[in-house]
């Protein structure tokens, strides 16, 4: 199992200690939705809070991965429930190690299902 395979394997078992294990202290990790949290300190600090408000992750498979040199990419689907309501979608995560552990962290996210387009859009 690689840094990012682990890092999202602890989110699964909701084990904060095993995410913050995969991280630098100076890490930067940037959510799909926008919040930047710098530092391993400010990473449990976000997770704590998740956890606490009745987040909850309750699937995040893997769909693809690879990796060169120092830099780790996946691509998965999530699914959780935040404030009661259950969610899900696809996305991709791009990491950087540094010293074997990750030091910068990018999720992308789609914002709507994914369909194949056969010459019109949806609304």
């Amino acid at each position: 199992m690689d840094r990012l395979e682990a890092y999202i394997d602890g989110w699964r078992r909701h084990d904060i200690a095993a995410v913050l294990d995969t991280l630098t202290d100076d890490c930067v990790v940037i959510e799909c939705y926008g919040p930047v949290y710098r530092g391993k300190a400010r990473v449990e600090q976000w997770m704590n809070a998740w956890y606490g408000a009745g987040g909850t992750v309750d699937g995040w498979e893997i769909t693809s991965r690879d990796g060169a040199g120092g830099t780790l990419v996946a691509e998965w689907h999530f699914e959780c429930t935040w404030k009661g309501e259950p969610g899900a979608f696809d996305g991709a995560t791009v990491a950087r190690l540094d010293q074997g552990r990750i030091a910068y962290l990018r999720e992308y996210a789609t914002t709507a299902p994914l369909y194949d387009w056969t010459g019109t859009w949806r609304d």
